[in-house]
């Protein structure tokens, strides 16, 4: 790692974690400091790369998209521009939150959020049209746990 991150940084990023909308006072009060340095440590941390991209979390089942689907896929392709595809593939689809490469017996997972079993349909559709997998194997996640973006710093 090319940054230095100490106690301090560490408290502004679980503050930071918690909610970004906090004003500066907020943290530095919390943390024990004042607004400026605090900034100052916010503002280096953005340059580094270590603070990325600022959102906002949404609530998927009261924007109507209920159903959560783990989707396994296993390929006899790994040449160069079959990846390519399949990642363009999965960029354009808003409906995969998350796309992991494995290693194992499976190739990739997929977390896709959709309305029902039929918009999930029609994704795997699309997606199979665009790009050859060998197997595919969806799984439905009946409730969600736990979900959380935090680090345990």
């Amino acid at each position: 790692m090319g940054v230095r991150i100490d106690e301090t940084d560490r408290k502004i990023l679980a503050a930071l974690q918690q909610d970004a909308s906090r004003s500066l006072d907020d943290i530095a009060r919390e943390i024990g400091s004042s607004k400026t340095p605090v900034w100052n440590r916010i503002r280096k941390m953005r340059e580094a790369g270590v603070i990325g991209q600022q959102t906002v979390v949404l609530d998927a089942e009261l924007l109507g998209f209920e159903a959560c689907f783990f989707v396994l896929i296993r390929t006899s392709e790994h040449e160069a521009e079959w990846q390519a595809r399949f990642l363009k593939a999965l960029q354009d689809r808003p409906e995969v939150q998350e796309a992991h490469r494995l290693a194992g017996d499976i190739d990739y997972i997929l977390k896709v959020r959709v309305e029902n079993a039929r918009a999930y349909d029609r994704f795997y559709q699309a997606l199979i049209s665009e790009v050859r997998v060998h197997n595919v194997t969806a799984l439905l996640s009946m409730e969600q746990i736990k979900s959380t973006t935090m680090l345990p710093l």
